[in-house]
């Protein structure tokens, strides 16, 4: 989601004016390739220092695309969660040093080309973690407390006529996490707040928490309430969240997606949902986005957002700036600050 850069904030040249020049390096020269459309202040601050391209911009095919604007200059691509670096885009770009991500997940850059070309990739941890969290919080509270349907009760005049109904209450719920890393440990402590019990599924025991380890999904599932999905993408986690997991869950229970869409078994989902053999959902992320299941969009038990876990004004210019800090780092020949490879 693209927002406007809010305007008291001290921008990177404003904080150096020498940023163009590092090290001896006219960074102005450097080509750099953007996926699609990010954050504007993101672009703002590319354009500035870098030599932008926008891929979005192109009519025809990659290879075309690259061949007119240059696609040898080109040394570095910033992608994100929609379109990062495949094996086609690493291919096209011979001068390619760096793909730096304005997201954290990784799934959509092919990591193991990216090392065998040695080209370095970067992301943006840490920064988007609290808003994520704090999503998550918002989803399980929205589907226990009926917030978007008691919302849509009053906005329709339905009140007047008679009270909304009850609802489910968030304290002291059972709260299972599959993935207790950044994110997943930033959530438990917010459910730790409202007095829920914490337990969560990994590859392998936190040495650093007190929650409950269960080394099966099933088992975790079987034990809680409320199942949050915060693990990173990866052939051994697409469709973690399957029938089984779903039917462990139970007819009460509540599944909250902070994590990527690809997670659930977006089928066997909907299929609970519409059956009852699922209490409820939470979603910021789906299968096929922004496509969203149409039976979905009519059920008062789902809470559906657009992917904007980290979408606030204040995460994505703290996003942006570690992406354009990466950059010069790496161009500066100095260490980058949030490496992956």
């Amino acid at each position: 989601m693209e927002t406007n850069h809010h305007t008291t904030q001290q921008t990177e040249k404003e904080k150096n004016p020498n940023l163009e020049k590092i090290s001896g390096i006219k960074m102005k020269s450097i080509g750099v390739l953007m996926t699609c459309p990010m954050h504007k202040y993101l672009e703002q601050q590319l354009e500035t220092h870098f030599n932008l391209f926008k891929l979005w911009h192109c009519n025809s095919s990659i290879t075309e695309f690259l061949k007119t604007h240059q696609g040898n200059t080109i040394r570095a691509v910033v992608g994100n969660t929609e379109i990062g670096a495949d094996v086609e885009l690493i291919a096209s770009l011979p001068s390619l040093e760096i793909v730096a991500s304005y997201s954290v997940g990784l799934d959509k850059i092919d990591l193991r080309k990216c090392e065998e070309k040695g080209i370095r990739v970067a992301n943006t941890p840490d920064v988007l973690t609290d808003d994520v969290a704090d999503l998550a919080i918002g989803l399980i509270l929205g589907v226990l407390r009926g917030i978007c349907a008691s919302d849509a009760y009053v906005r329709i005049g339905k009140w007047k006529d008679a009270d909304f109904g009850l609802a489910t209450k968030f304290s002291g719920k059972s709260v299972g996490i599959v993935g207790l890393g950044r994110i997943g440990t930033a959530i438990a402590k917010r459910a730790e707040a409202f007095g829920c019990s914490i337990s969560y599924f990994s590859r392998s025991q936190k040495p650093f928490a007190n929650y409950k380890f269960y080394s099966n999904i099933i088992d975790l599932a079987t034990s809680c309430q409320i199942l949050i999905v915060a693990c990173a993408l990866t052939e051994e986690t697409r469709h973690i969240i399957n029938r089984e997991v779903i039917d462990a869950l139970g007819p009460k229970g509540i599944l909250i997606n902070i994590g990527r869409g690809a997670h659930v078994d977006e089928t066997e989902l909907v299929s609970a949902l519409l059956e009852g053999r699922l209490g409820g959902a939470g979603l910021d992320v789906y299968e096929n986005e922004p496509d969203v299941p149409e039976e979905l969009l009519g059920l008062g038990n789902v809470v559906l957002q657009p992917h904007v876990g980290s979408d606030t004004v204040e995460t994505s210019d703290a996003m942006a700036d570690l992406v354009i800090s990466n950059l010069k780092a790496h161009f500066s020949k100095k260490s980058l600050l949030t490496p992956v490879i």
